[in-house]
C-alpha cells in the first residue's frame, strides 16, 4: 500500500471552532468583569494606600483576562456566518476589548466602566447563547 494512502485519516471531523463546541463560553469574561467591578468598588472605599495598590494591580491582571476570553470567541468561535448574521458583532467586541483595555477597565478604578464593559459582554453573551440555538 502506499505510504501517502497509509497516512491519509479514516476520519474527518468537522467543526466551526477549533475543538467541537462546549469549551467556549462568555462567561470567563463576565466572571473576570465582575471581579473586576468588585475590585473597583472596594478600592473606592478604601484609604490604605498598600490595599489600593495590590487593587490596581490585581484589577489590571483581570482586565488583561477579560481581553483573552474576548479575543478567543472572537477568533476561535465565531466565524464569518455569524458575522454575517450579527454585523454588529465586530463592533461590539472592539468596544468591550477597548473597555477592558487601558481606555476602559485598565486605566480606570471606576465602577461604572467596569459596569460598562459587562454591559456590552452581555450584548456578546447574548448573541453567543442564540448561535448555540441553531
Amino acid at each position: 500500500m502506499p505510504l501517502p494512502r497509509l497516512l491519509r485519516p479514516r476520519l474527518v471531523a468537522r467543526a466551526h471552532c477549533d475543538l467541537p463546541c462546549g469549551v467556549y463560553d462568555p462567561a470567563q469574561a463576565r466572571i473576570e468583569a465582575e471581579s473586576i467591578k468588585a475590585i473597583c468598588e472596594k478600592y473606592q472605599a478604601s484609604d490604605d494606600p498598600e490595599f489600593r495598590t495590590r487593587s490596581l494591580i490585581i484589577k489590571e491582571q483581570r482586565s488583561e483576562l477579560v481581553k483573552h476570553h474576548l479575543w478567543v470567541l472572537w477568533t476561535d468561535y465565531f466565524k464569518a456566518p455569524h458575522f454575517e448574521k450579527y454585523p454588529e458583532l465586530h463592533t461590539l467586541f472592539n468596544e468591550a476589548t477597548k473597555l477592558a483595555g487601558a481606555g476602559g477597565a485598565k486605566g480606570s478604578a471606576d465602577p461604572a466602566v467596569a459596569e460598562q464593559l459587562l454591559t456590552k459582554i452581555g450584548e456578546i453573551s447574548k448573541i453567543f447563547w442564540e448561535t448555540k440555538q441553531s
